[in-house]
């Protein structure tokens, strides 16, 4: 298999927002992420816009904006979102809905489905190179890894922009709350050509299952 590169990594998480200096405590296992429901503010945004967007979406909104400010990328570069469980607030007030009251709401259908939070990012800095979206089974992010990166591998794209993404499970699912309930986003660009402070990948025997994991390989 002919290498592939991943370079200009963004992040954001509750309790470390993107400070490099906190994410590099949390890859040496020094600070957790925290388990709340914190959002980026997106200031730069338009207050309308931002108003009734989800915890995934917002860090999906960020990272998207701090990439695109950090490498300068194309525009019409394509995008894979990944994500283990999408808008699952949003998706279980919709089920409460149509279970208790035996309707669906367009304006709150249209905001849970799963590609909404890179769709939201595409109209807020006006990307056009297109999207696709993955969910990985049972949370494999090799698997999906894999999958993202097979347009640079088989030549069809000199470049893509990754973005992961995973809101806070809600209290209501309790004990069905997954063990790593924790809230993050990362963007990052996998590319055929080598970069200045990139991460190689020959196979992909080295990237984890994890999507945490995987933030700590890159980081460290």
């Amino acid at each position: 298999m002919k290498n592939i590169y991943f370079s200009d990594i963004t992040v954001w998480a509750p309790g470390l927002a993107s400070d490099d200096e906190l994410w590099q405590e949390w890859a040496n296992d020094v600070i957790p992420i925290e388990q709340i429901k914190e959002s980026p503010k997106l200031e730069y945004t338009d207050p309308l816009f931002r108003r009734r967007l989800s915890q995934i979406t917002k860090m999906t909104v960020h990272v998207i904006h701090n990439l695109l400010e950090k490498s300068h990328v194309n525009p019409e570069t394509k995008i894979v979102f990944i994500s283990n469980r999408g808008e699952i607030e949003r998706e279980f007030t919709i089920n409460k809905g149509l279970i208790e009251d035996d309707m669906i709401l367009p304006a709150g259908f249209s905001l849970s489905v799963f590609n909404t939070p890179v769709s939201s990012a595409t109209l807020a800095f006006g990307l056009k190179g297109g999207y696709s979206v993955i969910y990985p089974s049972k949370g494999n992010f090799k698997d999906a890894f894999r999958t993202a990166a097979a347009p640079v591998l088989a030549g069809t794209e000199k470049k893509i922009i990754l973005v992961y993404a995973d809101e806070l499970v809600p209290e209501v699912y309790g004990e069905k709350r997954p063990d790593d309930n924790y809230p993050l986003a990362f963007a990052g660009i996998i590319a055929s050509d080598k970069t200045t402070n990139c991460i190689s990948f020959d196979d992909f025997s080295n990237v984890p299952e994890s999507a945490q994991e995987f933030i700590k390989l890159i980081l460290k």
